[in-house]
């Protein structure tokens, strides 16, 4: 594509988008809003509505739920590698598909519906942190900036072409959530500039580094229970990265620990204890890790809602030399 694909003479681009969670919501809403813009949403595909809170009820997802704000047709199919799926899909006669955090990989038939092609806002800059969580993958490895990529899909998981990238930095204090936010944004903007790129011809691909291809899962809850042997610096990215799901916890006399705040600090001078022993009681705890300690700034004890560490190191009455972990 060294000028990018055609492009329709007479009418602006029919986008058919595709995504679940609040990332990809906010992507479509500022889709919905943008004025000027070669494009138009005749339709948005999201996961089925899923059962959350006390009562398990049935909830749409966030993209639905703006879908249906906007008056938008939406496809909740539970199945899309089906004849019925894709005759639905081709009925909007789709010049681009949009994809941002659908959830799940897209087959051959689905990806060719788009009659220019089907692109990827993806949150991170590719191709380090392909995958399903690519967010909390940057901040695990402690990544000092991140960004968004716009990329052409293809049949292998995030390996199609770049065709735009924006980075910002990340703030030492950075969560999930609020990274989250922030790439969404980026993620917009970036859509946005591609699409008035694609309408000028002005668009061009960069095939990725394969040598540079790093990976990321689906996060499960297990995957943010903390390992008390790992250094300090390592517990304090997953307690951001985890924040607001699945939420790094540990154990307190078998009583599950949320942790929602920490602070890493050095070791003063050897190690003192095993990991997970808590070395100062008063005020916010202090846990000791594989290397270097861990500061229990805010946190949430099962049944009880968020509160400051020191807070519930009185309520509990924490003393030094208790432990903290599976087994303790």
């Amino acid at each position: 594509m060294e000028n990018g694909p055609p492009v329709p003479a007479s009418k602006p681009f029919a986008i058919v988008f595709m995504g679940t969670p609040a990332l990809a919501a906010h992507i479509l809403r500022r889709l919905l809003d943008a004025r000027d813009i070669p494009a138009r949403v005749v339709a948005a595909i999201t996961r089925p509505d899923q059962p959350r809170g006390r009562g398990l009820k049935l909830h749409p997802s966030e993209v639905a739920q703006v879908a249906a704000a906007y008056g938008l047709p939406v496809l909740k199919p539970t199945k899309i590698r089906t004849a019925e799926f894709l005759d639905q899909l081709k009925s909007y006669r789709p010049d681009l598909l949009v994809v941002a955090a659908y959830g799940r990989i897209l087959p051959p038939a689905v990806l060719q519906a788009a009659a220019l092609m089907p692109i990827n806002v993806h949150a991170s800059l590719l191709p380090r942190h392909r995958g399903a969580a690519p967010i909390q993958g940057a901040l695990l490895a402690g990544d000092k900036i991140t960004g968004v990529t716009i990329m052409r899909m293809v049949e292998q998981m995030d390996a199609g072409p770049i065709l735009l990238q924006r980075q910002i930095p990340i703030a030492p204090d950075e969560t999930q959530a609020t990274l989250t936010e922030r790439l969404a944004e980026l993620g917009a903007q970036a859509l946005l500039e591609a699409l008035d790129a694609l309408a000028r011809g002005s668009l061009h691909e960069t095939p990725q580094d394969e040598s540079q291809a790093t990976y990321t899962a689906i996060v499960k809850k297990e995957d943010a229970r903390i390992d008390w042997r790992l250094p300090a610096e390592q517990i304090e990215r997953i307690v951001r990265a985890y924040d607001p799901w699945p939420v790094a916890f540990t154990e307190y006399r078998g009583e599950e620990l949320r942790i929602y705040r920490a602070a890493a600090l050095e070791d003063a001078g050897g190690q003192p204890a095993p990991p997970g022993t808590i070395l100062e009681a008063k005020g916010p705890p202090i846990v000791q890790c594989g290397t270097g300690r861990l500061r229990l700034l805010e946190v949430q004890a099962a049944g009880r809602k968020r509160m400051q560490g020191d807070d519930y190191a009185r309520g509990r009455r924490l003393a030094a030399g208790d432990r903290l972990g599976a087994n303790q």
